[in-house]
C-alpha cells in the first residue's frame, strides 16, 4: 500500500504587472463608475420631469384663464337674457293694456244701430 503524501504544494500568488489593480480595486472603480452613471440618468430624468411639470403648469394656467373668460362670457349671457325677458314682460303688459284691454272692452260694450 500506498503512503498518502504529506507533501503540500504551494502556490505563489499572480504577480499583476505594475499598474494593474486587484480585483476589490476593479470592482470598486465599477461600482461608483455605475452609481455616478445612475445618477446622470437620475438627473436627465429630473430634468426632463421639472420641463413637463412647467410646461404643464402653463398649460393649467391658460386653461383656467379661458374658464375665466367663459365664466364671464356666461354671466353676461345670463343677464342679457334677464334683461330680454324683464323687456318681454313688459312688451307684453303694454300690448295687454294698450292693444287687448281697449278691443275686449269695445266688445263687452252694447253697440248701438242708427
Amino acid at each position: 500500500m500506498d503512503k498518502p503524501s504529506t507533501e503540500v504544494v504551494r502556490f505563489a500568488p499572480k504577480q499583476r504587472p505594475r499598474g494593474e489593480l486587484e480585483p476589490i480595486d476593479q470592482a470598486g472603480h465599477a461600482v461608483i463608475g455605475l452609481l455616478k452613471e445612475a445618477a446622470d440618468i437620475s438627473k436627465e430624468n429630473i430634468e426632463r420631469s421639472m420641463t413637463v411639470a412647467h410646461r404643464l403648469s402653463l398649460e393649467l394656467r391658460t386653461a383656467e384663464d379661458r374658464i375665466r373668460e367663459r365664466e364671464g362670457e356666461v354671466e353676461r349671457r345670463e343677464s342679457r337674457a334677464t334683461r330680454a325677458e324683464q323687456w318681454l314682460a313688459t312688451i307684453k303688459k303694454e300690448i295687454e293694456d294698450t292693444l287687448i284691454a281697449p278691443m275686449e272692452a269695445s266688445r263687452s260694450e252694447p253697440q248701438m244701430l242708427n
